[in-house]
């Protein structure tokens, strides 16, 4: 039954109904009666940002933690174009989001902030959907839900500010569909790729992000292979419960975990496109067979071309190939007889010398992963500390971690550990940034968590420097002053903006600093003071 709302009414309605229950966003002329009406006629909850590309990174990771269709709102112009970085994000890592976002009044194409949205949404990859009339706003609306959820990217649905006060029938416009893609795997690619696997006296099973959900099926091939597990990046945690998980392969994998896989003689690879990082460009890869299952096209030879590949569902795919193997009465190959995981999985720390006046990195972040709440949501922004983080913090799952990483940015950390904390708040989230990246996007957000009363744990790797460019003068003998800043204390920032922190020069400080850690009240930083001369290199 239709019933008679103005367009914003009916905007903020559709959204509704589509199940949203929280929307990120920044109000502005074109949006803000949508906000409004979806606060106080539907009983949403709005969540406000201090920049339109925050609102679009919050509700990235809230659509990561929860599993639902993240909802972000921004105005026109302006609005949208600071939001191109964190789309291109959003993207890059296949997040399903829908953005409404206001566009100057079609009548007025000389209005100071026109510009031409879709071209701008084109460029990062993101789906553009018109709002095409008053009349169309149900069908518009359920259009761009539908192509979140089964392009699994964003989509910008473009509002022009003249029609908000039109009015316009409301008829409820729900696409309901199944969206689960891929099946079963047949045909000579599949017994191809079994025979491979059959033959195999030292497979290895990788898992990307893509496999999260096929855990299960996942384990029971790996238990009747007798192969070690691994995942990469974007998988991390998957397989935390299992006596033969090596931990991330690549470039992040341990000295001994690289050398097993470079022995190896069969990677199965599933829900992962094989970047340069997972497979160390190709060279992981060589002198082996390589299988790669996944229901995305365009993840089939990008980087690497396979010797069977599959598009197909990973789940059913482990259990097709279980059955085959079963039939053919093709014995476990013994491999995971000869492992000893908790050598594979040990990265060396090295010494514990650093410059006076500074905590050394490698050994404070040890003593955090003993320390830190168990049950957290891990997120890390871009830099060079990154790398050390992903290796020696742990997860208890990949939905409880969000790299940054998809499009190499950095600044874009803390946004997206306020989006976790959002969707779980349940859980405490730590967010791990350097000096560079807090100082670029994470200032302006932190009074957006202090605001919200986020358990929120911010560890900032200040080594007053951009490290990524500062190693590469060092490296030429070149003088890296340019690279480095006096910033200002970030601790004293924290206490400004409503939260706590403590700054961390030494060993002893490092303890203060995790007890007051327990009874912190909201937001609380943890600035470790790192030489920019003794900080790890990147492992990727």
């Amino acid at each position: 039954m239709s019933s008679q709302n103005h367009v914003y009414q009916s905007i903020a309605r559709a959204t509704k109904d589509h199940g949203t229950k929280t929307m990120f966003g920044l109000m502005g002329d074109a949006n803000l009666f949508i906000v409004d009406s979806f606060v106080r006629d539907f009983g949403g909850r709005f969540i406000p940002a201090a920049h339109e590309g925050s609102t679009i990174l919050m509700a990235s990771a809230y659509a990561h933690v929860t599993g639902n269709i993240g909802v972000a709102t921004v105005t026109h112009g302006p609005a949208l174009s600071n939001c191109i970085t964190a789309l291109t994000e959003a993207v890059r890592g296949h997040v399903p989001l829908v953005i409404l976002a206001g566009d100057t009044p079609a009548d007025n194409p000389r209005h100071l902030q026109s510009i031409d949205q879709r071209e701008l949404v084109k460029v990062t990859g993101a789906g553009f959907e018109q709002l095409r009339t008053p009349a169309t706003v149900g069908k518009d609306v359920a259009r761009a839900f539908y192509r979140a959820q089964v392009e699994r990217r964003p989509i910008v649905l473009n509002m022009p500010a003249d029609y908000m006060w039109q009015q316009a029938d409301y008829d409820i416009e729900v696409l309901d569909v199944f969206t689960t893609p891929g099946g079963v795997a047949e045909g000579e690619a599949l017994d191809n790729a079994i025979g491979m696997i059959a033959s195999a006296r030292r497979p290895l099973i990788l898992a990307g992000g893509g496999a999260v959900g096929a855990h299960d099926q996942l384990v029971k091939l790996a238990d009747r292979l007798e192969a070690p597990l691994a995942t990469t990046l974007q998988a991390k945690g998957l397989f935390n419960d299992h006596p033969y998980n090596i931990d991330i392969f690549g470039t992040l994998s341990t000295p001994a975990a690289y050398e097993l896989i470079a022995q190896s003689d069969c990677i199965i690879c599933f829900g992962t496109a094989l970047h340069d990082f997972t497979t160390d460009r190709g060279k992981l890869m060589k002198d082996k067979r390589i299988v790669q299952i996944d229901v995305d096209p365009t993840a089939i030879g990008g980087g690497l071309h396979p010797d069977a590949a599959l598009v197909a569902d990973a789940g059913l795919t482990a259990e097709t190939i279980i059955f085959w193997l079963d039939e053919a009465e093709i014995q476990p190959s013994g491999f995971t007889r000869e492992l000893d995981v908790v050598v594979l999985t040990a990265h060396p720390t090295g010494s514990d010398k650093t410059t006076d006046g500074f905590v050394n990195y490698v050994h404070a972040l040890e003593r955090l992963e003993e320390a830190l709440p168990k049950d957290r949501l891990l997120v890390t922004d871009g830099g060079r500390f990154m790398t050390e983080v992903w290796c020696r913090i742990s997860v208890p799952n990949p939905q409880s971690f969000v790299g940054t990483v998809n499009f190499g940015a950095i600044g874009l950390g803390l946004q997206v550990a306020i989006g976790a904390g959002v969707g779980a708040p349940e859980r405490p989230v730590v967010l791990f940034s350097g000096d560079g990246g807090f100082m670029m996007g994470g200032i302006n957000e932190f009074n957006t968590a202090v605001r919200l009363g986020l358990d929120l744990i911010v560890i900032i790797a200040n080594d007053s420097a951009y490290g990524a460019e500062h190693i590469q003068f060092v490296d030429r003998q070149m003088d890296p002053s340019l690279t480095e800043f006096h910033w200002p204390s970030f601790v004293d920032i924290a206490k400004s903006l409503g939260g706590d922190g403590y700054e961390v020069r030494s060993k002893d400080q490092l303890d203060e600093a995790l007890v007051a850690l327990k009874n912190r009240k909201g937001p609380f930083l943890i600035e470790l003071r790192l030489d920019p001369n003794d900080v790890p290199r990147m492992r990727i």
